[in-house]
């Protein structure tokens, strides 16, 4: 049995770091697909009633998939065996193959992340559907929490699939969450960050968060159940606290003064997978 699971957390490890690449894809390439999409969305809003339709201008394709990656300081293109996760960046020792700039250590740094969390399912669930399922919840929840850290956005994109998906894993089986717990875990977890906006936004005119968090929320509903989501947000919110104080007392705040909340709320979610949602009440002396 050990050996069964180190292979298949080892089997597990290596798609997660194959997937920790494509991700990397998606963290940069999403948010841009979504200004695009909002710019063509807005041209086409501000055509004057009864006007002609005024032919769109032809774009380069840009997806997640076209144009090949290019180095950002000279477009050399990313050749096959320069994009091999985290053995790439070992061997150009961080550097582009071609003009010698360097290349962010993040690149590797989620392609291992990746990699540790699909181990981990693979070790505890074994080459499974729960597996496969909590592997998707992982790659899924890490790209949102580097794509809100960056643009202060959650898309839709991946948060309504995650919520959906967490639905069809419970009656499928495949998490320890009957199908009522979920649902009702997926309308307590939007509702309670929808009412908490609400509250904040009458009382001091601003908006403390985004509705894309509710909906991350809503998805570890769906995942967890209704009873793990006062855990995860006391998680989420001492993280935040600590880190948004010593962001402000370095002075680092963002223009405006925000904090995402997402990035936070996605470490709890990804705790409460490994640890378990009692553990981190436990943790916290709760």
């Amino acid at each position: 049995m050990l050996v069964l699971g180190v292979v298949d957390a080892l089997v597990l490890g290596v798609l997660g770091l194959l997937v920790g690449s494509f991700l990397n894809v998606v963290i940069h390439r999403l948010p841009k697909m979504m200004e695009l999409r909002w710019a063509a969305e807005c041209e086409a809003f501000q055509t004057a009633p009864g006007a002609a339709p005024v032919e769109p201008v032809a774009q380069p394709t840009f997806n997640l998939v076209l144009p090949r990656s290019r180095c950002p300081h000279c477009d050399h293109q990313i050749r096959w065996f320069e994009n091999v996760p985290v053995v790439s960046y070992l061997v150009l020792k961080g550097k582009c193959g071609h003009c010698g700039a360097p290349i962010s250590a993040r690149y590797p740094s989620v392609e291992l992340l990746s990699a540790a969390l699909f181990a981990w399912c693979g070790w505890h669930w074994g080459m499974t559907w729960p597996a496969l399922a909590w592997s998707g919840f992982s790659a899924a929840v890490l790209a949102l929490a580097f794509i809100d850290w960056d643009t202060t956005l959650l898309p839709d994109d991946i948060t309504l699939p995650l919520l959906w998906v967490g639905l069809c894993a419970s009656a499928l089986g495949w998490t320890d969450t009957l199908l009522p717990d979920a649902l009702w875990g997926a309308v307590a977890g939007y509702l309670s960050l929808w009412l908490v906006y609400w509250a904040f936004k009458l009382v001091t005119g601003k908006e403390g968060m985004g509705y894309g968090d509710f909906k991350l929320f809503a998805a570890f509903g769906a995942w967890f159940g209704w009873s793990a989501l006062i855990p995860v947000i006391l998680m989420a919110s001492l993280i935040g606290a600590v880190v948004g104080i010593a962001i402000k007392i370095r002075g680092q705040l963002r223009e405006g003064g925000y904090v995402p909340f997402g990035p936070f709320l996605a470490v709890a979610g990804l705790t409460a997978m490994v640890f378990g949602p009692s553990s981190i009440l436990a943790t916290l002396g709760l």
